[in-house]
C-alpha cells in the first residue's frame, strides 16, 4: 500500500484530490484537516479523517507517508487584513511544522499547493497582502527546505479554482460561489470595483488532474494549474447574465495576473480542459 497524506482533505480542493486518489486500490488516504473551511459533508468513504492542525502534525500522524500533498492552509486574500494571525499560524508556522515532519521522517516527497498571487501584477501581488506574502514566503522557505536538507518537493500553483463542493456563502466564499448563490437567489451579482481585473479560472477536475501529475512528474518550483484564456470579473458577471452592482475595492485585490505554462505543458503535458463558459452554461440550464 502507498500511504498519502492530504492536509486540507476536507476542503473544496482537497476533497477532490482525496477522491481520486483513494480509487486506486494500492493507495491508503489519509487527511489533516482543522475544519477552518472543510467540512464533513466533504468526506469521501475509504479516506481515513484527522481532526488536527497542521502545527500538530508530529503529535497527530504516526506513519511516515510515501507521499505528502499540503494543500491545509489559510486562502483569503482580502480576510487575511481581518485575520493577520490566523494567516500566520495557518501558513507559516503549519507549513513549517509540516516542512520539519517531512525532514525528520525522511518523506520521499512534498507536493505544495502555491498561491498564482504571487505571479500577480509583475511580481508585485505577494507583497499586497498578509495571504500572498504567507503563500510567497512558504514557497522559498520550501525551496530553502530543498537545499538544505535534500527535501523532495514541487510546488504547484493555483488560479482561481471552480467547481462542486466550492464555499458559496460567507468569508472564503470563492467568486464563481458567489456568482452561482445570488443568481439562484436571484439577486444582483456583486463585482469589486473597478470589475476589469483579469484572473485565470480553473475547474476543480483539471487541478485535481495537474496536481496528481505533478506528484508523479514534476520536481520543484514553477508548476502552474490555469488556462491561459483570461476572464474579467465584469465579464464573468455578465456570463451569468442579470444586474449588476458595483462594490467598493478591496484591500489586496490583485489587478491582473500572469500565467507561464512552459514548465507544466512540457514536463507534465497538463493543459486545462473545462471551459469557464461551458461550465457557467451547465450551471444555468440546471436551474
Amino acid at each position: 500500500m502507498k500511504k498519502i497524506l492530504v492536509t486540507g482533505g476536507a476542503g473544496f480542493i482537497g476533497s477532490h484530490l482525496c477522491e481520486v486518489l483513494v480509487r486506486d486500490p494500492e493507495n491508503e488516504i489519509v487527511s489533516l484537516d482543522n475544519y477552518s473551511t472543510g467540512s464533513e459533508a466533504n468526506h469521501i468513504p475509504g479516506v481515513k479523517y484527522i481532526q488536527g492542525d497542521t502545527r500538530e502534525i508530529d503529535q497527530k500522524i504516526d506513519f511516515v507517508p510515501d507521499l505528502l500533498f499540503h494543500l491545509g492552509e489559510y486562502s483569503r486574500t482580502s480576510e487575511s487584513f481581518k485575520e493577520p494571525e490566523k494567516t500566520w499560524r495557518y501558513n507559516v508556522e503549519g507549513t513549517f511544522q509540516i516542512l520539519e515532519f517531512c525532514r525528520k521522517k525522511n518523506v520521499p516527497k512534498v507536493v505544495y499547493a502555491g498561491s498564482s498571487t504571487k505571479q500577480a501584477d509583475g511580481g508585485d501581488g505577494r507583497n499586497q497582502s498578509p495571504y500572498a506574502w504567507s503563500k510567497a514566503l512558504n514557497t522559498e522557505i520550501i525551496q530553502r527546505y530543498n537545499e538544505w536538507y535534500g527535501l523532495p518537493f514541487v510546488t504547484v500553483y493555483f488560479y482561481n479554482v471552480y467547481g462542486g463542493r466550492e464555499i458559496r456563502e460567507g468569508a472564503y466564499a470563492t467568486i464563481i460561489g458567489i456568482f452561482k448563490r445570488l443568481t439562484q437567489e436571484k439577486k444582483p451579482l456583486t463585482i469589486v470595483s473597478p470589475g476589469n481585473q483579469y484572473r485565470s479560472f480553473t475547474h476543480v477536475d483539471d487541478i485535481v488532474r495537474g496536481i496528481i501529475l505533478a506528484s508523479e512528474k514534476g520536481n520543484g518550483d514553477g508548476y502552474c494549474l490555469g488556462p491561459r484564456v483570461m476572464h474579467t470579473i465584469k465579464d464573468v458577471a455578465e456570463l451569468f447574465g442579470g444586474e449588476i452592482q458595483m462594490l467598493p475595492e478591496k484591500p489586496g485585490d490583485r489587478k491582473n495576473v500572469s500565467i507561464d505554462l512552459t514548465k507544466t505543458e512540457e514536463e507534465l503535458g497538463w493543459k486545462a480542459s473545462i471551459r469557464l463558459e461551458d461550465h457557467i452554461r451547465d450551471f444555468l440550464g440546471s436551474l
